[in-house]
């Protein structure tokens, strides 16, 4: 099955380059759908393609292969956008995307080990290094596996869930997505047969702690701006309200909105508007989208060009 990218029309219409012979970024490459559409319909456009998953490169990589020297892939993460770019001898881009999200291979993968779904080993990993999801719940302790749980996963029933782990691991490791499931399970029950099933909400929190999904996600999106060419535009797309509300007051923050504490009789945080926010709500899959691609459902564009 051909991978389809999330609000695939959305990002083309926004993510004009503001050079047509200029560089564009795609900061989280994945599995190519969104570089290929922008290849394509940007003839004259480099593009630099970033992604830390060595697998999701290789696919892209044969994905991209008819478009030759225009395009450069480059393992690492997003996060090191401003070092891949210095490594590149890359001053300043015309355009910049990052898809946020868990990529629907990953998650299909039982071997990557993030969905409930499948048995596999509880890895949850992005890439090849760090600690796994294992580490994190066979390591820490009730309040730490709490801690992230209420604050990832945003689940009100954190505590137990972290004291039922704890119980679980003491017999003998947790070390798959099934087993851990069973122990969410066993204090989580849902309530209505169509409610979401009651491991969700850690599996999320889990998957962002060992990917350090939301560390420096706001440095990022404000190197991200600071690469831009005047007039290019950055476009992120996220998945959980955690990523979105990051990039929401990132944004904000650069098109100038004050920081100061209420009451304060001068503003002393020296705002300045870098940018123009270009989507005053974030652009989300419209009904057809999300019946033919489920996993659009919770995607939503945030857009902001440089002045």
């Amino acid at each position: 099955m051909r991978h389809e990218p999330v609000l695939f029309e959305e990002v083309l219409e926004f993510l004009r380059p503001s050079r047509e012979d200029g560089v564009l970024v795609d900061a989280t490459v994945g599995l190519g759908g969104h570089a290929e559409g922008l290849l394509d319909r940007h003839p004259r456009v480099r593009l630099i393609a970033i992604d830390r998953d060595p697998e999701a490169l290789e696919r892209s990589r044969n994905r991209l292969s008819r478009f030759a020297d225009r395009v450069t892939l480059v393992r690492g993460r997003h996060e090191s956008l401003l070092d891949i770019l210095k490594q590149q001898g890359i001053d300043k881009v015309s355009g910049l995307l990052a898809d946020l999200g868990v990529s629907s291979m990953q998650l299909d993968d039982a071997a990557r080990g993030f969905s409930f779904r499948f048995e596999g080993p509880l890895d949850m990993r992005m890439g090849s290094e760090g600690r796994t999801a294992a580490d994190l719940v066979n390591t820490l302790d009730e309040r730490e596996l709490a801690t992230i749980i209420r604050d990832y996963g945003e689940e009100p029933m954190a505590r137990r869930i972290a004291r039922a782990i704890v119980n679980a691991r003491s017999e003998e490791p947790i070390a798959t997505t099934t087993r851990l499931a069973e122990v969410i399970r066993s204090v989580k029950k849902p309530r209505r047969p169509q409610d979401i099933d009651p491991s969700t909400l850690t599996f999320q929190a889990l998957r962002i702690a060992t990917n350090e999904e939301l560390v420096e996600l706001d440095a990022f999106v404000d190197a991200a701006v600071d690469v831009l060419e005047s007039e290019a535009r950055v476009a992120i797309i996220a998945f959980h309200s955690l990523e979105d509300r990051i990039v929401k007051r990132a944004f904000r923050r650069l098109e100038g909105e004050c920081t100061c504490p209420p009451g304060l009789p001068v503003c002393g945080c020296g705002a300045k508007a870098i940018v123009n926010v270009l989507t005053g709500r974030p652009v989300t899959a419209s009904e057809e989208e999300m019946q033919r691609n489920p996993r659009s459902r919770s995607a939503k564009l945030r857009v902001a060009e440089k002045l």
